[in-house]
């Protein structure tokens, strides 16, 4: 074992560590929203705000709080201080893992760049991290702010953006685990592997906007509504489907248009998933290639089946927030799928 072995397994560690906190914080995210919770907490104390209210009082300020806004005055009409308090406690978890992002890559990082254990050709790329849950953490707060007053729910452009961030960060984090743990086992330095990684790298960024297409859902509540399948409303195109607002705005801000377009897209990729699957094997594609592709394959199909129970089954939250978490663990799969046709 070389003397960078030691420093290359730790450095790992960490990133892996990484995406383990991120997808945790997506699928905590994802039952916040579910809940209808995000808003609980109106203020936004990034230090001080680690402490829950602590007496009858503290409880008593957050609650009036709340009830200053439109949702508590629509959507929670009426709600108690007992169930106001089971929406705060999922928000206050939600930015408590946030926190934990943060520290899980802030600390691990600087500590690493002061000892010089990062490997000079990802110093650059790896500072992104830190500066991206920076970002993150100021993006939650302008998209909880944009549900305190004229609306009942956060913006679902804020969300999806949101969301997103979150991914990229997933995205960076195991990209590069997946180059350091190739580069430990002495496998071959990236190449040029012509169609096989242009596909997979086309697949990739083609699941990345699929989820968030789920994003857009989420947002506007869409899985709420035509819960069968595989017709909606009894029909391909459901009733409803355009409003005449303009191309974008239906499609981003039409609850009826946004679940039509992730059913089709959702389809289309486990399809396209197969397909490649299939092309692998039959072309005689490397071997870490076609087990790359299978896995793609069989996670899609999870991922799919999952979404349509969470439409069948009205969104229950258990259900639900696996289907978020089978999204997160395909984009990873896809992710690692690209990567891998550049080692063969």
């Amino acid at each position: 074992m070389t003397n960078t072995a030691p420093r290359t397994r730790a450095v790992i560690t960490w990133l892996d560590a990484t995406v383990a906190a991120v997808a945790l914080a997506v699928v905590v995210a994802g039952i916040t929203r579910l809940t209808e919770s995000g808003l609980s907490i109106t203020v936004w104390k990034p230090v001080s705000g680690v402490l829950p209210p602590l007496s009858a009082a503290d409880w008593g300020a957050a609650f009036q709080s709340y009830l200053q806004i439109p949702q508590a005055q629509t959507v929670h009409r009426g709600i108690t201080l007992g169930a106001f308090k089971a929406l705060f406690w999922w928000e206050w978890v939600h930015r408590l893992i946030a926190r934990l992002v943060g520290l899980v890559i802030a600390v691990p990082y600087f500590w690493f760049l002061a000892r010089r254990q990062l490997p000079a050709i990802y110093r650059i790329r790896l500072a992104a991290l830190p500066l991206l849950v920076a970002a993150q953490g100021v993006l939650g707060w302008y998209m909880v702010a944009s549900g305190l007053s004229g609306r009942t729910n956060v913006s679902q452009y804020r969300l999806v953006a949101h969301l997103g961030l979150a991914l990229v960060i997933l995205v960076v984090a195991l990209w590069s685990s997946a180059s350091l743990r190739a580069a430990r086992d002495g496998a071959a330095p990236p190449r040029d592997t012509g169609g096989w990684a242009r596909l997979a790298d086309a697949f990739a960024l083609w699941t990345f906007g699929v989820i968030l297409t789920g994003g857009f859902v989420a947002g506007l509540r869409a899985g709420t509504i035509y819960n069968t399948f595989p017709l909606m409303g009894g029909q391909i195109v459901p009733p409803g489907y355009w409003l005449p607002v303009g191309f974008l705005a239906n499609a981003f801000e039409n609850p009826v248009a946004a679940q039509f377009h992730h059913r089709v897209l959702a389809l289309m990729t486990v399809c396209a998933a197969f397909a490649l699957w299939l092309a692998a094997r039959a072309k005689h594609a490397p071997s870490l290639v076609v087990k790359a592709q299978r896995n793609v394959a069989l996670v899609a199909s999870v991922q799919v089946g999952l979404g349509i129970a969470t439409l069948l089954l009205s969104v229950p939250v258990a259900i639900a927030a696996l289907h978020q978490l089978s999204a997160v663990v395909l984009l990873g799969a896809v992710v690692l799928a690209a990567h891998a046709a550049r080692r063969c």
